[in-house]
């Protein structure tokens, strides 16, 4: 278990989609200074900057809908993490996604004589969910994500990162957001209960204002109200 007075480094956010994970992961890395690792930004950034590379070609069974492979997907993350920049702490956010990939990392991180420190599980009910994705605008380009009333860009339709148009996406519609969640809810479950029996899991009531969440976020890792320089 988590002593009062170690601070939370390392650590894995985990939450259905919508539920904020890009938002608060980005946050609490830039608070610490430490790598934010999202595991759907480094597969699109190999997309985009190696095109033509055998990685690349793996990666791409995602625009046909399929997941990529875990061996693929643990070589992206575990390389990431494995920079000089993530040996003080990271925050991970896209994985793992199943009970194999989190034994996978602890094994990873374990031959560093690494742990993570905590897992952060945000909650949020299903209708509020439906609210924010149903209005949620993507960049295809860079993947960054906005919100037509809580987080609109600078200029209607383009995004702020890489001035691309930003789109809505055809599963952000309420009865197929309502399917991957019942899907990501089964499929969660299981990567849930091993964190559970292990003590490290946070669950974080998702609900509310982006300050308001953080404020829980730093309180259940030992951080609120202290500088980690």
């Amino acid at each position: 278990m988590l002593s009062e007075s170690r601070l939370v480094r390392r650590v894995v956010f985990l939450g259905p989609p919508g539920a904020g994970k890009g938002t608060q992961g980005t946050r609490l890395a830039s608070f610490w200074s430490v790598p934010h690792i999202a595991s759907g930004d480094l597969l699109r950034r190999i997309l985009q900057n190696e095109p033509t590379s055998e990685l690349s070609h793996s990666i791409r069974v995602i625009a046909k809908g399929n997941l990529v492979s875990d061996e693929i997907v643990a070589q992206v993350v575990f390389g990431a993490l494995d920079q000089p920049e993530a040996g003080n702490g990271f925050v991970l956010d896209g994985y793992p996604r199943s009970a194999a990939q989190a034994q996978d990392l602890d094994r990873h991180l374990a031959h560093d004589g690494r742990e993570l420190d905590a897992i952060i599980g945000l909650v949020i009910g299903e209708d509020a969910l439906v609210a924010r994705l149903s209005g949620r605008l993507t960049c295809m380009n860079c993947g960054a994500s906005y919100h037509v009333v809580n987080d609109p860009p600078r200029r209607a339709g383009i995004c702020d990162r890489c001035g691309n148009m930003l789109t809505m996406r055809e599963d952000d519609q309420p009865g197929p957001i309502r399917t991957r969640l019942k899907l990501y809810g089964e499929r969660v479950e299981p990567l849930l209960r091993f964190y559970r029996e292990g003590g490290l899991l946070r669950e974080i009531d998702a609900e509310g204002g982006e300050d308001e969440i953080f404020q829980r976020i730093l309180a259940v890792t030992g951080s609120s109200g202290k500088s980690l320089v």
